[in-house]
């Protein structure tokens, strides 16, 4: 127990700072908007008409999750919960990759086995760090809540159901990081998880039931596959359910004891899923460019990528003939929603637009990891014997740059693509496939800002590269999610790169934006291609 605990202990010393981040960014979230509802929606009067529009509207019971009448809790939770989660999710799952597979890659392993501990106890460790910093998030989380003028045992329920899928998903990635054979695969793999739990949710709760006054809904069977529409059936403002806690818990323990069974039976940097290290004896002609390279090394990335958003968008296409019948069923909602919907836009284009901003994200998303793809080669020594043969460093960041690019369009286009097929099909109304297919491609342009920004302070201060690079696209997505709800000034809103992509179905395309856009990315991809060869390689 000695040994766990001093491990575990290192690890705090070594993230004490990035959990810090993680910790005050996701309660000052949930902070943020509860003092937004408790200010801008006082009145039980606007409360009411926040939660009747979204219980009425599939799109933002998708984005959002459940309503749950109109106390400011309740409202809160409502309008917070599922994007705390999320980032809860990607929190746990980083670190416990971070501490099990990328400790293991870099060979920080081999030194602690060396010593008299089992080869389970850097697991436990792990496991003992992951459980205390989600305690600690959802004790700050609640303490946020309350700050805010929220009823206290409500607030350590809502802090509790954050904290909780944390906990879950710290398991899930340490039973991953034991199955995949590297650190990278075990991070993909385990942030698809969180992000696979949120489309899950999200289609159980736009497939969910309104009650007759627009201010509840039940959420739909596929919710009960998701740790997070488990959480968000606690309902600590309204009628509390603790049974969800003792599911997500139960979870949680299965999954932790089932890596610590996995590990037990593996060697040191082995995989349950074996890394393919079969090939030809030399190298094909593709690999003689530094784009065929770096398309190598990415291909198998970009695929899950793809597949995500085509998931994604065949989400969209499918629940339009929900959307559909809900008009059809009740004409108050339909008369309702015309009041918000711009101009002639019908419901079914508004959620495609919705799904569709989505899918930018992802795509956005794809494109810097494929440039962060650098870091790593440089970080671990690869770069140093690449750049030793007559290899110049532009044409070793263009290639990859050129790949960011293709991820970044690919994906859009999956979505794009997914969505037009299964909306022609389900024949629910809406514009034409290919009016959805070009809503997609009218994102690329923000999307294409991120891996350039992200690729512009690679080439000059490297090691921030990744904080930078994540951290602007998550400030990206609060701005445009919260933006409005937090009152936050439009020049602060307007730095999203998002807000000027053109929310095609709904509104026109506007071409002087993604002209500006495309100029942004380019100028910055071009001064990182300069700087880049001005400053020494580093660890």
């Amino acid at each position: 127990m000695s040994a766990v605990l001093r491990l575990a202990l290192l690890e705090a010393r070594r993230d004490r700072g990035i959990l810090a981040a993680w910790i005050l960014c996701i309660a000052g979230l949930g902070y943020a908007a509860a003092t937004a509802v408790t200010t801008q929606f006082a009145g039980d009067n606007e409360r009411a008409a926040l939660i009747s529009v979204a219980a009425a509207s599939p799109a933002f019971l998708f984005l959002r999750g459940l309503p749950d009448v109109i106390s400011s809790g309740a409202v809160t939770f409502f309008q917070g919960y599922s994007f705390t989660a999320v980032l809860a999710g990607l929190m746990s799952v980083f670190l416990v990759v971070r501490h099990t597979r990328g400790d293991e890659d870099q060979g920080r392993f081999e030194l602690v086995g060396s010593t008299r501990v089992t080869r389970v106890t850097s697991l436990y460790a792990t496991l003992l760090f992951g459980t205390f910093t989600n305690v600690v998030l959802a004790l700050v989380a609640a303490a946020g809540f309350i700050r805010a003028g929220l009823p206290v045992p409500g607030s350590f329920l809502a802090g509790s159901a954050v904290g909780a899928v944390g906990l879950f998903f710290m398991a899930a990635a340490a039973l991953v990081a034991q199955v995949m054979p590297s650190a990278r695969s075990a991070n993909g793999t385990a942030a698809a998880l969180v992000g696979g739990a949120y489309l899950v949710r999200g289609a159980g709760d736009a497939l969910g039931t309104a009650d007759s006054s627009l201010l509840h809904v039940t959420a739909a069977w596929p919710s009960l596959f998701s740790p997070i529409g488990w959480g968000q059936r606690i309902r600590p403002f309204t009628e509390v359910d603790t049974l969800p806690l003792l599911v997500i818990g139960a979870g949680t323990v299965v999954l932790a004891g089932a890596a610590v069974a996995l590990r037990n039976g593996r060697d040191l940097g082995a995989g349950y899923i074996a890394a393919d290290e079969s090939g030809p004896e030399r190298a094909g002609s593709g690999l003689a460019s530094m784009l065929g390279l770096a398309w190598r090394l990415q291909r198998g990335s970009l695929a899950s990528w793809c597949l995500t958003t085509a998931a994604l968008g065949a989400v969209a296409g499918g629940l339009g003939p929900v959307v559909r019948d809900a008009l059809a069923g009740n004409p108050s909602v339909a008369e309702l929603l015309s009041r918000i919907v711009p101009g002639d836009a019908g419901l079914i284009d508004l959620f495609t637009a919705a799904m569709l901003g989505i899918a930018g994200i992802l795509a956005a998303a794809a494109g810097i990891e494929a440039v962060l793809r650098l870091r790593a080669e440089e970080a671990e020594g690869r770069a140093e014997l690449l750049l030793a043969a007559p290899v110049s460093r532009m044409r070793w960041l263009g290639g990859t740059l050129a790949v960011a690019a293709i991820s970044t369009t690919a994906v859009a286009a999956a979505a794009g693509a997914s969505a037009a097929v299964v909306l022609a099909l389900a024949q629910a109304g809406g514009s034409s496939p290919g009016m959805v297919f070009a809503a997609a491609l009218a994102h690329i342009p923000a999307a294409l800002v991120f891996p350039a920004v992200t690729v512009l302070v690679f080439a000059l201060a490297p090691r921030w590269s990744s904080a930078v690079g994540w951290g602007a696209l998550a400030a990206a997505l609060v701005l445009g999610q919260f933006g409005e709800l937090l009152g936050l000034p439009g020049w602060l809103q307007d730095l999203s790169p998002f807000r000027h992509s053109s929310a095609m179905p709904v509104e026109a395309f506007h071409p002087e934006g993604a002209l500006v856009l495309a100029a942004v990315a380019l100028i910055a991809a071009g001064a990182a291609s300069h700087l880049i060869r001005g400053r020494d390689l580093t660890v």
